[in-house]
Parts: C-alpha cells; sequence; structure tokens
C-alpha cells in the first residue's frame, strides 16, 4: 500500500501550473492526445444515451468537444478548475452545439445529486485527492451512472525519479497511485463493477531539458507537498542531467516513461434521490445554476 504522505498534492500549486500552462498545453500534449482518444474509444463498448455529460478536468477542451459530437442530444459540460484551461477550451467551441464550461475543482463539484449519466475525466485524477474526487463522481452520477478515466500510474517518469534520486533527498517527481490502489478507491466510494487495466507509453528526447521543457508547458510539473521551493540551482540540475544518461538507449534517446492506468466504473442501480427537490432532477434546472456562474 503506497504511503498517503507521498502524495500529498499542494493544489494551489497545480491550479497555478495548469493556468500558465493554458496557451501551451496543445502543442506540447503529444501522450495526453493520443490516450484521450483511445479513451473516447472505450465509449463506443458501451451503449449509452446520456442526458448530461460532465468532462472533469478537461483542460483546453478537446474532449468536451468529441463529446458533444458523440453525443449531440446530451448536455455536456466541461469541467476544471483552471481558469486559464477554460478560457483555452472556449476556442474548441461549435456555434451549432456548444459545449458549458464550469470553472470547479474535481473534488467539490456545484451539481445536484444523480443528475449526471457520464462522468469522462483523462488525465486529471493525479492532480486531485482520489477519495474526494471519486465519492464526488458518484454523488452526481445517477443510478446505472458511469464514470471512464485515465490517470497516471507509479510507474510514470520512473528514469527523471530515479535520475534525481541520486543527487537529494526531496519529492522531486510527483507520485502517482498504482492501479490496485486506485480500484480499492472506487469501491470505497460506492461505485460497482470497476475494471482496470494498465498501458506503458515511452516518449523519447535527445536531453532532459526537452522533457523538462514538456512537463512545464503541459503544466504537469512535481507538485508534493514536499518538493524543494526554491529554484533548482544549475549544479543540482547537471548532476540529475548525468544521472538521466545512464537511461539513453542503443538510438541516443533518452526514454521517460509513462504507466497508463484506464479504468471505468458503475453507479449502482439504486434509487438515488436529489438534495434539492427529492425527485429526479431536471436538465432545465442544471442549466439554470450553470447559468448562475459567470461563464470563462
Amino acid at each position: 500500500m503506497n504511503d498517503l504522505a507521498a502524495h500529498s498534492l499542494d493544489h494551489a500549486w497545480v491550479r497555478r501550473s495548469f493556468d500558465r500552462a493554458s496557451v501551451s498545453y496543445d502543442a506540447a500534449a503529444v501522450l495526453q492526445a493520443e490516450v484521450r482518444q483511445l479513451l473516447l474509444e472505450r465509449l463506443s463498448l458501451t451503449a449509452l444515451s446520456p442526458r448530461v455529460v460532465l468532462d472533469v478536468g478537461a483542460g483546453t477542451g478537446h474532449a468536451s468537444r468529441a463529446l458533444q459530437r458523440r453525443y449531440p442530444q446530451a448536455h455536456v459540460i466541461a469541467v476544471d478548475f483552471s481558469l486559464g484551461m477554460l478560457r483555452s477550451a472556449g476556442r474548441q467551441q461549435s456555434w451549432l452545439k456548444p459545449f458549458a464550461r464550469l470553472c470547479a475543482a474535481a473534488e467539490h463539484l456545484p451539481l445536484p445529486d444523480a443528475s449526471v449519466d457520464l462522468v469522462v475525466s483523462n488525465f486529471m485524477l493525479q492532480w486531485s485527492d482520489l477519495d474526494e474526487a471519486l465519492s464526488e463522481f458518484r454523488r452526481v452520477l445517477a443510478p446505472r451512472g458511469l464514470l471512464c478515466f485515465t490517470t497516471l500510474g507509479p510507474d510514470t517518469l520512473r528514469e527523471l525519479r530515479s535520475a534525481w534520486d541520486q543527487v537529494d533527498t526531496y519529492s522531486r517527481v510527483t507520485q502517482f497511485f498504482d492501479m490496485h490502489d486506485i480500484g480499492d478507491a472506487l469501491v470505497r466510494g460506492g461505485f460497482a463493477a470497476p475494471v482496470l487495466d494498465v498501458d506503458h507509453y515511452t516518449l523519447s528526447y535527445s536531453d532532459v531539458r526537452r522533457l523538462a521543457a514538456d512537463l512545464k508547458a503541459t503544466g504537469a510539473r512535481n507538485a508534493t507537498t514536499g518538493r524543494p521551493k526554491g529554484l533548482t540551482t544549475p549544479r543540482k540540475f547537471a548532476a540529475m542531467s548525468t544521472a538521466y544518461e545512464g537511461f539513453r538507449d542503443g538510438g541516443g534517446r533518452l526514454p521517460a516513461t509513462y504507466e497508463v492506468v484506464f479504468g471505468q466504473a458503475w453507479a449502482p442501480l439504486t434509487e438515488q434521490r436529489s438534495a434539492a427537490d427529492g425527485t429526479h432532477v431536471s436538465l432545465a434546472e442544471i442549466k439554470r445554476q450553470l447559468k448562475l456562474r459567470r461563464d470563462p
């Protein structure tokens, strides 16, 4: 079982990182785009006619646009706690069928109980409080609602973590939960029939500075509370770079491993009532509540 303290995140720092990355994200998010496409393809394996769809951790809005096209009768809501990302997502809007944008954290969704039929989340859970976010997803999902997500596993950036471990004892790379911990959290959150699997991807770089630039451009910087708060000195970065050289492959490239966890789970088929009126939550009510919040 992972040490929970090692996964403690500075959420304000995470938000600032993604705000700053909102203009550079799409150009650098090659892996995120590939995994997003695979996640959306998995929805084809399930017969769904959702009324309300949440894209949580929507980022620059590509998945929200794809979901609106896939489910043209649905009300799609792009949710992100980064206002900068949601502003960038506005560029993905279709004049014919726009999606809504909502600035909120996954752990605190301002939506009624049992008001959502599908929650999709690509590469977001690793930046949240896992149990709180899953519990909130479970709360807003209607009976037989579906959660489909991807997140990062502990092998992610293992080369970078190993290289920094040879330099000092600070927490230099964000720690990620493994598939078994995520499965346990789904069960604790009240989900039924969780299915998880893992795939590994390797990105290649000519030097470690290019890797660091990509991480900064996508907002995926170290957010652990135990990270060093000052700037990294040139001497320490050079020492880490030297250690990383031990991973250079036969083709002369430096690998960066990403462990991607794909998961889905269902809200149980149980009677669930909204806190607002004790009955089914109307789509009009959801839209009304969203209009009360300023669109980014």
